[in-house]
């Protein structure tokens, strides 16, 4: 370039570029967006998706890494009425075709009785996605499926603009992000009014077929002022639908979050999973030590079935083999569970613990499970989060805690 005489040019230009960028900072976002409490027992938020945004509710959930909700084909496979069996008329059209609208003439009672499992009754009463209304949607097409400890869902893969939280309200917005368009559900997210979807927040590592999950995009794409998100949930007791907790992606919840107590680093960037050292009640103590992962997802704390079986002997809970839950006496005092993490005791009080479950019964917030030798040996849902803010360091790999205010 000095050859060439271009050399000076290059550099001013530089120093200008360096002076503009100087004058005018890119602006990134920290966006708070509020839940809703459905009797403790899951926390939903809104989001909406495509341009004009098209609204859903979901569970925003730092078990799972995908977003999906329900296609307008939800029942029918994403398929086409050129499909085997779809050009009849009656039964054999009813049995063969995934879309079912395709099938001309009156529905047979089998099909009635048929449907009811897995075709469009699974999404009777859910937003439903039309990416023809959407000018900023892509196709993909690719085919995935998720299980979840609960029940699954599959479909295909579309890319349109997510937007955290309602229309109207200060949105999130992170445009080019890759979401599950799903054509069937199970039942248990088929029968829930609460929901239309997931949205995964976990890491990509974790995502079924490697999809980058909807806040990962937005700390790609530079959108968020830090590569952080913090989660506060409030216990509103045996109200359905009511305001409880706020998700605040980019910084710290200082409205409703005190100071850090402390960052403890995460053993596996998939979850947010890290260590625990002990966990005690009343008469009860062991310091085993475990992976555990903090999940918004989880309504209750899960752990190895021995340890649950003698933290609920020593509070007097007792476990319903039909209901697979633990009952207490809504009227009882076992006093605080306490987990050590980092060497720092957190203390989950009685409100935290001990959750309404109707007919004049409560539930104990416990249940052992088993994730087959692999992964974590615990799960902090709901409860512990109530209790402590969550502070989801997605940059430096670690998770933070901090006390609630309010």
């Amino acid at each position: 370039m000095r050859e060439q005489g271009t050399w000076k040019d290059h550099l001013a230009r530089k120093e200008l570029k360096r002076l503009y960028k100087q004058q005018h900072p890119k602006t990134f976002a920290t966006v708070s967006q509020n839940v809703n409490d459905w009797e403790d027992m899951e926390y939903v938020g809104n989001i909406t998706i495509g341009t004009p945004g098209q609204p859903f509710a979901i569970i925003l959930d730092t078990g799972s890494s995908n977003l999906w909700i329900p296609d307008v084909t939800c029942g029918g496979g994403g398929g086409s009425c050129t499909d085997a069996g779809c050009n009849q008329q009656g039964l054999v059209c009813e049995l063969l075709c995934d879309v079912q609208s395709c099938c001309t003439g009156g529905k047979s009672a089998f099909s009635r009785v048929f449907n009811k499992r897995g075709n469009k009754v699974a999404c009777t009463g859910k937003h439903l996605f039309n990416s023809s209304q959407s000018s900023t949607y892509q196709q993909n097409g690719q085919q995935w499926e998720i299980e979840y400890g609960s029940g699954s869902a599959s479909g295909f893969l579309g890319v349109d603009t997510v937007s955290f939280g309602a229309a109207g309200t200060q949105q999130l917005v992170v445009p080019k992000t890759t979401f599950g368009q799903a054509t069937d559900i199970a039942d248990v997210f088929a029968q829930d009014p609460a929901i239309d979807g997931i949205l995964g927040l976990a890491f990509t590592s974790l995502a079924v077929d490697n999809v980058v999950p909807p806040f990962i995009n937005a700390v790609n794409q530079q959108i968020v002022d830090q590569p952080i998100f913090t989660v506060y949930l409030e216990e509103r007791g045996d109200i359905d639908n009511t305001p409880g907790g706020v998700f605040t992606y980019g910084g710290l919840d200082t409205m409703n979050c005190g100071s850090v107590i402390a960052y403890q680093p995460l053993s596996s960037a998939t979850y947010f999973q890290f260590r625990i050292q002990s966990i005690g009640v009343g008469s009860f103590s062991s310091n085993a030590g475990w992976d555990v992962i903090s999940d918004t997802g989880t309504s209750f704390i899960g752990g190895p079935q021995d340890v649950i079986d003698s933290i609920g002997q020593a509070v007097g809970a007792q476990y319903d083999d039909q209901e697979g839950a633990y009952f207490i006496d809504c009227n009882a005092n076992p006093g605080p569970v306490t987990i050590t993490i980092g060497g720092k005791q957190y203390q989950l009080p009685k409100k935290n613990t001990i959750t309404d479950a109707g007919q004049g019964q409560c539930f104990w917030d416990f249940f052992p499970f088993d994730f087959g030798g692999f992964g974590p040996s615990w799960i902090l849902g709901d409860p512990f989060i109530r209790s402590y803010c969550n502070i989801y360091d997605v940059g430096q790999k670690r998770i933070g805690f901090a006390t609630v205010t309010k």
